[in-house]
């Protein structure tokens, strides 16, 4: 067995969707969750497409959205401005934010991995889930804003 193997740990991770009109079920996603409890490790990283929340409800309040992604990244990361919440223990605010909470951002179901690294399993997920196709380079390393 590789060192490397022998070395991965398990890990959850989640997807923050925006669903501009929850009666249309349209969504796209706009960050990543995740958490490695051996690693001791919960961290988000999101960014808000305006140009798809536009095509999906040009009359959805952005600000309003985007302080909602900071504050659930915000959370992850345990920042106490971010509210109560951010006090809880790491698995305590994972569960909390892969939980249904809000009719416009929406966590998808919990997906689970093995990883030696979850920084860079977070940033890996981050481009392939919500990083915008067109571009190499995503709206960079959030750390609880976007």
């Amino acid at each position: 067995m590789s060192n490397s193997i022998a070395n991965a740990m398990p890990f959850q991770w989640t997807v923050l969707q925006v669903v501009p009109r929850v009666e249309r079920d349209e969504r796209f996603n706009a960050g990543v969750i995740v958490f490695c409890r051996s690693r001791r490790f919960l961290d988000a990283q999101v960014s808000l497409d305006v140009r798809k929340l536009r095509a999906l409800d040009p009359m959805a309040d952005e600000e309003l959205i985007r302080a909602h992604l900071n504050t659930l990244a915000r959370i992850a990361v345990g920042d106490l401005t971010a509210g109560p919440i951010a006090a809880l223990e790491q698995a305590e605010r994972f569960h909390w934010l892969a939980a249904p909470s809000s009719t416009v951002i929406q966590p998808s179901p919990v997906h689970g991995g093995v990883t030696t690294d979850p920084s860079g399993t977070l940033e890996r997920l981050f481009q392939r889930a919500v990083a915008p196709l067109d571009s190499p380079v995503n709206n960079g390393r959030i750390s609880g804003r976007v």
